[in-house]
């Protein structure tokens, strides 16, 4: 038997959580949820996940603080991560931006609010399954 591949969703909106583990749970994945960077810093390093959806906007630990982390640790640094924001990709003064997103070595970035089927599609894509 194949074993089931792992995603870590990581956002503070429990609702969107609940809503992205359900759909990603229907597909045949095996889900793990942490509701800010710093718990989803400690869930990765307790068990690596085989893919991060990110948020970026969190209390504690942004998403891209936490994906600056992986990104620069050879444990971790081989794990695709999708960036989620609710901040609109066009606006260049904040540092949420697209643009942004990118150069932090995310592998895939959708805006909010992003269907939960965007969100299977880009962790089917990065895990080519």
């Amino acid at each position: 038997m194949i074993a089931k591949k792992r995603i870590l969703v990581v956002d503070d909106e429990p609702d969107f959580v609940a809503i992205v583990q359900s759909n990603l749970e229907k597909e045949g994945f095996e889900v793990d949820v942490a509701y800010n960077g710093v718990e989803g810093m400690e869930r990765v390093k307790a068990a690596p996940p085989d893919c991060i959806v990110l948020d970026v906007m969190m209390p504690e630990m942004d998403g891209f603080k936490v994906c600056q982390e992986l990104k620069k640790d050879e444990k971790f640094c081989e794990i695709p991560i999708i960036m989620l924001t609710a901040v609109a990709s066009h606006v260049s003064s904040t540092r949420y931006s697209h643009y942004d997103g990118m150069s932090m070595e995310a592998d895939d970035y959708l805006a909010k609010p992003a269907s939960a089927e965007q969100i299977t599609t880009s962790v089917r894509n990065l895990l080519n399954v």
